[in-house]
């Protein structure tokens, strides 16, 4: 009987791609600042809005990571042009080889999320803060930029035996995604828990089965089966997934 073959592993970045990213890493961390800056000096933060908009920032980065991750997992192709190998593969291989996330270095793992987050916070920066409006999108758009850039590095941490200590402390008070809240997300067939910065909206839409809705309405207009691609991974390499040591 022929053996299925070797578990599949996340692409390596040439020179020019990190140094892509690098750069991208370095643009986006500047404009946050930049705009973080913004907010202190030109605003009054003591207001009754402040809270409200930071919060609504980070609840949306969470359900964005979710509304993202659910669809890179759910449908697409790996052989679609530019965006299957760069986009879909990286979700497919993290299914059936979860620790291969374990070894991407940090320009890997953040460098794409930085590079859509720098058009977002150009725009926030041309913001006009004077209007009673232009504070509260400010500020929604920086927590929504600040922990939505550390999407992928928040997954990755989620995965670690032992994250660097002060992550593990915001894990444990729900402020960061935790290990065993993803390790849900993991058990087949991978159609849950999707958000992956807080965690904080997964209950909710899995309460309302708001993916699965989602999912049946796409089916209907476009005769797509959700899932198709990563059963096709799932068969392939289904005697060679790694033990549960990821995603326990």
């Amino acid at each position: 009987m022929e053996s299925p073959p070797a578990l599949p592993s996340h692409y390596e970045l040439t020179r020019g791609q990190e140094f892509v990213s690098s750069c991208a890493l370095i643009a986006a961390f500047l404009l946050l600042g930049w705009l973080g800056w913004r907010l202190v000096t030109r605003l009054d933060l003591w207001q009754w809005w402040t809270l409200a908009a930071m919060g609504t920032g980070l609840v949306t980065a969470d359900f964005g990571s979710g509304l993202v991750h659910w669809a890179a997992d759910t449908w697409g192709r790996d052989d679609w042009p530019i965006i299957g190998p760069r986009l879909l593969v990286p979700f497919r291989v993290h299914h059936i080889n979860p620790d291969d996330f374990l070894r991407r270095r940090f320009i890997d793992t953040n460098g794409e999320v930085a590079m859509i987050a720098i058009p977002v916070l150009l725009a926030l920066l041309s913001v006009p803060l004077r209007p009673w409006w232009g504070g509260p999108i400010a500020v929604f758009g920086f927590a929504f930029c600040g922990l939505g850039s550390l999407t992928n590095q928040i997954h990755q941490w989620s995965h670690m035996p032992s994250p660097p200590r002060v992550v593990r402390a915001m894990q444990r008070c729900r402020l960061l995604l935790d290990r065993d809240t993803h390790a849900a997300h993991h058990a087949q067939p991978y159609d849950r828990r999707y958000c992956i910065t807080t965690g904080w909206c997964n209950r909710p839409l899995d309460a309302i089965g708001f993916f699965r809705h989602f999912e049946s309405v796409i089916t209907w207009m476009t005769g797509a089966a959700p899932r198709h691609d990563d059963r096709r991974y799932e068969a392939r390499y289904a005697t060679r997934q790694q033990p549960d040591s990821a995603r326990a």
